[in-house]
């Protein structure tokens, strides 16, 4: 009996041991099967979600494209309609009448501005004029005694340099004065003031103003800043790829704050040199008078290109995704666990100008164009599924 109960145990002990080695084998297996590791720049699907996704192919074609570069801007001025007005000598603010925003005339009072050296000045001005009331008189008394031979060479070359120098001082005095706005051929020992008048060089309207009532200001100071809208132009940034795209004499589109009024202005100078950032300037100036175009503001523009044979593609086969501009193109097809699967390569492009449907694609070194099949139809649910990482890819 005991010999059959050590027989059963000994049998059930290899059966465990069996169990335990098939599950060993099987775990070590599994574990040793590789895990396929998918690129970031690959997405994959199945064949039933390709057809739900709505997934077309087509080829990048040749077109003409004429017609609409769309850039961004802002709105600028050209910098003799714009003026920064400073106090010459600096002083106090005595008085000003005006607000931001107010229009203005070339001319017009902007501030008072009140000073002690300014009475200085002309008191130094009015003396020094009289000097040389005199020794100009003094100066023709001299040249008639020295051509008579009754007066010294002496006298007459020391008469000559008074005369000289008290000359280069008033003519210095006058241009200081006038620095200020006090015309020193008006000025007398009775109308002699310790305030000036701030006053606008140019028409326009007042930007910004940095003034009140007892301020103290120095000559650095910027008091206004007057704008003139006359004459306002676009300052346009593009891609270095599309300098070539935009001439002189080329119509503009523009829009401001999303409304829907278009305007309109003409390309009238484009830079001759790309920026550090490989931006070009395009400088455009605005048609007419649009009275809700403010210096400052962005617009959007569309720039009406000539005709050029490009590489174009559906709209809606180009995608944006965080800044950059992508197309999907056919990789390959393939079967895992008896399911067929097709990757499509994500790959960066850049847009060029836009006519129709069609837009121009800038496509990387190297691409085949005769034999690399593009997604033209519902690149953005291919977008959608990388984004999601396996909502719609499996």
């Amino acid at each position: 009996m005991k010999k059959q109960n050590i027989f059963i145990v000994s049998f059930l002990s290899i059966i465990v041991l069996a169990l335990s080695a098939c599950k060993g084998g099987a775990k070590s297996n599994e574990e040793s099967k590789p895990t396929e590791v998918i690129a970031d720049n690959i997405v994959e699907m199945r064949a039933d979600q390709i057809k739900v996704a709505g997934i077309q192919m087509g080829m990048v074609e040749m077109r003409t494209m004429s017609g609409k570069l769309k850039v961004n801007g802002v709105v600028a001025v050209a910098p003799q309609n714009m003026a920064a007005v400073c106090a010459p000598f600096g002083g106090f603010i005595k008085a000003t009448g005006l607000m931001p925003g107010k229009a203005v005339t070339k001319g017009q009072v902007l501030a008072v501005i009140e000073n002690a050296e300014f009475i200085d000045m002309q008191q130094n001005y009015l003396e020094a004029k009289s000097k040389l009331e005199y020794s100009e008189a003094d100066y023709k008394r001299q040249s008639e005694l020295y051509k008579n031979d009754v007066s010294s060479q002496k006298n007459m070359q020391q008469t000559t340099s008074e005369y000289k120098i008290l000359k280069s001082q008033v003519s210095a005095l006058e241009q200081k004065l006038a620095l200020i706005g006090i015309n020193a051929s008006k000025l007398n020992e009775k109308n002699i003031s310790g305030t000036i008048n701030l006053v606008s060089p140019i028409s326009g309207y007042v930007k910004t103003m940095n003034v009140s009532i007892g301020k103290s200001v120095s000559s650095t100071d910027v008091l206004f800043e007057i704008v003139n809208n006359d004459r306002l132009f676009l300052e346009l940034t593009m891609f270095e790829k599309d300098a070539g795209m935009v001439a002189q004499g080329q119509k503009i589109h523009f829009f401001i704050n999303n409304e829907t009024e278009e305007h309109q202005a003409v390309i009238y100078q484009t830079a001759k040199s790309i920026n550090a950032d490989k931006n070009y300037k395009v400088y455009a100036s605005v048609v007419g008078k649009c009275k809700n175009v403010i210096l400052g503001m962005y617009v959007n523009c569309i720039v009406e290109t000539s005709g050029n044979k490009v590489t174009a593609l559906p709209t809606e086969a180009v995608v944006n995704f965080e800044d950059k501009d992508y197309i999907f193109v056919y990789e390959k097809d393939k079967v895992e666990s008896g399911k067929n699967f097709t990757e499509y390569l994500m790959i960066e492009v850049r847009k060029g100008v836009e006519d129709d449907k069609f837009i121009e694609v800038q496509l990387p070194e190297g691409f085949n164009t005769k034999t690399t099949k593009v997604v033209v139809k519902g690149a953005y649910n291919l977008l959608s599924a990388k984004k999601n990482a396996g909502d719609m890819a499996c």
